[in-house]
């Protein structure tokens, strides 16, 4: 077992938690404009529906690429930030880093939060929080801004990909997590850096301390530091890609389906990547490293397909 129940139970249910609250922040930049024509012939009425998508706060702009290749610009843009994360690490540049990471935290709280707020409001909240995260790290406050995080990212990408080019993402970065992790093995490292900066993408759920293991608190560099305290961890692509799955998926029902009659058939993906999920945990070994994107790939196309055999009865 990889890890605990108890810390197993909690990493799996705040992965669920994060795809529900995400489906539900990209539904909110998705609308279905319905288009009603009368034949002048034979006078029959024809509804049809499109996608249309919310403006982005802070003036945020989506590509303008083909949803069909748009897997392509990602797995791109995926290489690039890894080789400048990697120079970052090599040259040891963690203000760089953190400053970095404030600002992507601060963009996607931004979006997500203006999906149930006005932007005036979310903006200021979400530099707080972002500002928190990089100042006093906390794993309560690092925890429920990842709730969050994903949300945002997912309003980006969904709008720009269909299901053959986010299937296509989930592969390719399936194989590429199996490389990084077991092969090239610097997504190890990588995690190891984030997590030493203090600045981790992703869940970070402590184990209650051991008995004997103290709190350490020492004072480093003007801050206070804190040992002894054990984490699990679970990286932020392995929420977020599932969730663009999920959220390509829900936007395609919405042409056919009610708002909430797509919403509930959708949550079977999440659903089943976080059983998926749950047997990578229950299965795996202590003290080492699993790429997750394979399993939960498997789990996506899983719910994927017992969603397709629903909707030929529902």
């Amino acid at each position: 077992m990889k890890h605990t129940p108890k810390i197993i139970f909690v990493l799996v249910l705040f992965f669920f938690i994060s795809q529900v609250t995400g489906l539900f922040i990209t539904s909110k930049y998705i609308d279905i404009k319905e288009t009603v024509s009368v034949d002048p012939l034979t006078n029959e009425t024809t509804i049809s529906k499109n996608i249309t998508y919310g403006e982005l706060p802070l003036n945020i702009e989506r590509p303008v690429i083909e949803p069909k290749t748009s897997f392509t610009y990602i797995i791109l843009a995926i290489i690039v930030a890894t080789i400048l994360a990697l120079l970052l690490m090599r040259l040891k540049k963690v203000i760089l880093w953190k400053t970095w990471f404030f600002f992507a935290v601060f963009m996607c709280l931004t979006i997500s939060f203006s999906a149930f707020i006005p932007q005036l409001i979310a903006a200021p909240i979400a530099f707080m929080l972002a500002l928190w995260r990089i100042i006093r790290p906390a794993f309560i406050i690092h925890n429920i801004t990842e709730i969050f995080i994903y949300g945002g990212i997912a309003a980006i990408l969904v709008p720009i990909m269909n299901i053959f080019s986010i299937i296509m993402l989930l592969l390719l970065i399936s194989l590429y997590d199996m490389y990084a992790v077991w092969k090239s093995k610097h997504m190890i490292k990588m995690a190891k850096f984030q997590a030493k900066a203090k600045v981790f993408a992703g869940l970070l759920i402590p184990y209650k301390k051991e008995k004997g293991e103290r709190k350490k608190k020492i004072k480093k560099q003007g801050k206070v530091v804190f040992k002894g305290v054990k984490t699990a961890i679970l990286g932020g692509g392995d929420i977020a890609f599932p969730l663009l799955f999920a959220g390509v998926v829900m936007k395609t029902l919405m042409l056919e389906n009610i708002f909430i009659i797509a919403f509930l058939k959708t949550l079977i993906i999440p659903f089943v990547t976080a059983i998926a999920l749950l047997l990578l945990f229950v299965k795996g070994k202590e003290n080492k490293f699993y790429p997750a994107m394979p399993f939960l790939t498997i789990g996506c196309l899983v719910g994927y397909g017992i969603l397709l055999l629903i909707n030929v009865f529902v």
